[in-house]
């Protein structure tokens, strides 16, 4: 494996030299971190962190190799990737290959050696920020003023990079292109708004009878009620929510319409959709063992997070109901709205990577397009 010295750099001016383990190059991003043991392929396929360097905190990575079932879209999103240490020599009886072959061949910039204890604790002091890596410029100034005249993240509509092109439809044997209408061979029929969604959310609706077409972000509120849908899904996605202005109207034209769910940026969205507005969040919620409390029951829900901004639970209005809440910080996790049949939740519940604690809100969603607002949450 052949290595090459390169520069992490921060726009504070931090920086960690470390070795490229996938060529030459340079990128550019919000450079986060991901508390996540296991897990890295679904990190570097969740269209979620498009835009942004990710940095493993777990010190080894690559010893399982990547294989052809654990894509949660069909390629890689980050920008760069920062590990500890990369073992080149994977052990899985699914592996088909090594994870730095995996990003080479598709060109992604991804480290090792790098300090990853202090560029995580630098970040959670000082927040997440812009940042660049290269193997080129290795001149620490130079590099520096190439970091700050980077694009910034906020403000950004990165939806638009990683939506599907074209309507889709998801069922029983998987995604059909070229389908863009219901086949009525599910009992449910449910609209997804792809604003950077993960398989395994599709997987978990197909695996409970319902078909699924799939339209991208910018679809018209008009386009999906002539579907007829029983639901209607918002997806998770990348960037800044306050950035979505056409997709916010779109959502807040189906409110009441159609019973709605949200994850993620698409809770986000509803969030505004509904009148509260977003911010964000100093570092980030990034990884799949955050406790989150659910106020029905009062169980805590060891959930997978990927989200950098936050709605502002104080605005929301006084029909929504607040269900979840981040037990580390106490920010929104989860919001209902009885009148409309509208539900979202921040963290990832199709668990992909981490764990299965909070599956039942695909079913719970189920239950809200059957009509049912009482004990929607077990």
């Amino acid at each position: 494996m052949q290595r090459f010295k390169a520069l992490l750099m921060l726009e504070d001016g931090t920086h960690f030299w470390g070795y490229s383990f996938t060529g030459r190059g340079e990128t550019f991003g919000e450079v986060v971190f991901n508390t996540g043991m296991t897990g890295y392929q679904e990190i570097l396929t969740d269209p979620s962190y498009h835009g942004q360097i990710v940095t493993m905190t777990y010190p080894l990575i690559g010893n399982y190799g990547i294989n052809t079932e654990d894509m949660e879209s069909e390629g890689i999103h980050v920008a760069g990737f920062v590990v500890r240490e990369y073992q080149p020599f994977y052990s899985n009886w699914r592996a088909c290959k090594s994870l730095g072959e995996w990003l080479k061949e598709n060109n992604i910039l991804a480290i090792e050696g790098i300090d990853t204890r202090a560029l995580t604790r630098h970040l959670r002091i000082h927040g997440a920020m812009k940042g660049g890596i290269t193997t080129e410029e290795l001149d620490p100034k130079k590099f520096l003023e190439k970091v700050k005249a980077s694009p910034d993240y906020v403000g950004r509509d990165l939806v638009k990079y990683v939506t599907c092109d074209e309507v889709f439809y998801y069922g029983k044997n998987g995604k059909e292109k070229g389908v863009k209408k219901f086949k009525g061979e599910g009992k449910y029929k449910v609209a997804v708004i792809d604003c950077g969604l993960k398989l395994n959310q599709l997987r978990i609706f197909s695996s409970l009878g319902v078909e699924c077409l799939v339209f991208p972000a910018y679809v018209s509120a008009e386009e999906i009620l002539s579907h007829s849908p029983d639901g209607v899904f918002v997806s998770n996605g990348p960037g800044d929510p306050a950035a979505l202005k056409p997709i916010v109207s779109t959502v807040r034209s189906l409110l009441g319409k159609v019973p709605m769910f949200g994850i993620c940026l698409g809770h986000q969205i509803i969030g505004q959709a509904l009148g509260a507005s977003t911010f964000k969040l100093k570092f980030g919620h990034r990884g799949i063992n955050h406790p989150v409390l659910n106020l029905f029951n009062k169980r805590v829900e060891i959930t997978s997070q990927n989200h950098g901004f936050c709605v502002k639970k104080e605005e929301l209005p006084k029909e929504a109901i607040v269900t979840h809440i981040n037990l580390n910080d106490e920010t929104l996790e989860g919001i209902f709205v009885p009148d409309l049949k509208v539900m979202s939740v921040q963290y990832h519940p199709e668990n992909a990577p981490g764990p299965h604690d909070s599956v039942y809100l695909f079913e719970s969603f189920l239950r809200l397009v059957e009509g049912e607002v009482e004990n929607i949450y077990p």
